[in-house]
Order: C-alpha cells, then sequence, then structure tokens
C-alpha cells in the first residue's frame, strides 16, 4: 500500500467519466490519473486528481493498484497520453527553423512542422521530447539508437 492512499473504490459512471468514492463515501466525479513521471519512470508515482487538480489517491507503484482500477486507469491515461514515439527521420525541409521533418513513428509515417530548435528539449540522458507546431509532443527514447541519417539530421537542430 502507498503513503497517501486510503480505502477507496473506482468506478466509471453512465457518462465514462471516472468516479472515486472515497473511504467517507464522498462521490468525486471525473477523476483523472496522472504520472510523477511520465517518461522515465510510468510505472511509479500515479496519483489520482479531482476536477480542481486536488489529489485525491497516490499509488508508489503501479504494482500497488488493484487489477480492476489499475485498468480503469491505463484506459484512461491512454486517451490522455498521446505520444508517439521517433523511430528514423527519413528527411528535413531545410536545416534553419522553421522546417517540415518526414518521420517515421510507432504510429506510422508523418510529418511535423518544427518551429525552433528550442522545441527539441533533452529529458533526461539521449531521451528527446520534440514538439511539432501543433503541439503534439513526439519522443526519441535514445538518440544514440537512431540509423545514421536520422542522427545527423537531428544533430544540425541541437
Amino acid at each position: 500500500m502507498s503513503l497517501y492512499q486510503k480505502p477507496h473504490t473506482l468506478e466509471r459512471d453512465s457518462l465514462g467519466r471516472l468516479v472515486l468514492i472515497d473511504a467517507s463515501g464522498n462521490h468525486h466525479v471525473g477523476v483523472y490519473p496522472v504520472r510523477a513521471f511520465p517518461i522515465t519512470a510510468t510505472g511509479a508515482g500515479i496519483s489520482l486528481m479531482d476536477q480542481s487538480g486536488k489529489e485525491l489517491c497516490w499509488f508508489d507503484d503501479v504494482g500497488a493498484i488493484p487489477e480492476a482500477e489499475l485498468g480503469l486507469i491505463e484506459e484512461e491515461m491512454a486517451a490522455r497520453e498521446f505520444m508517439p514515439v521517433i523511430e528514423k527521420i527519413t528527411k528535413v525541409s531545410t536545416f534553419a527553423t522553421p522546417s517540415i521533418w518526414d518521420i517515421e513513428t510507432d504510429r506510422g509515417p508523418t510529418r511535423i512542422r518544427l518551429k525552433g530548435e528550442e522545441d527539441i528539449r533533452r529529458i533526461a540522458g539521449n531521451t528527446l521530447l520534440i514538439a511539432d507546431s501543433n503541439g503534439l509532443q513526439f519522443l526519441i527514447k535514445d538518440s544514440t539508437q537512431l540509423d545514421k541519417v536520422s542522427k545527423k539530421l537531428l544533430d544540425r537542430f541541437r
């Protein structure tokens, strides 16, 4: 059991919203899960927040979450956490910004527009987060594992 975890029940209401029923019987409608470390440690530290951003429940580890509740939490996070992983950079329109990048992701090929070099952020070690002009986040898990062409193209922007 985790530090802030109190006896509770987690379920979906008729509108598909997550509802946390706490130990006092209070119904918190529209709760949402938040990972403490969404990129570097996806299984550590998950909080259930109410609609105003107040933490209602904390789990140190996903292993501490009952299986039925974990399924609901994972469904909710999958809907909220859309972050394609860049596997290959095939082409860039120009080495100045803004530029158009043709990339291959774990969800298929796509084209993104990079506004500026500041939209490429190092998260930890060789992990990079790239924001396109629409605000969509793309992840490069380990830039050293990219193919030679992708590394060369990426190095021009860092």
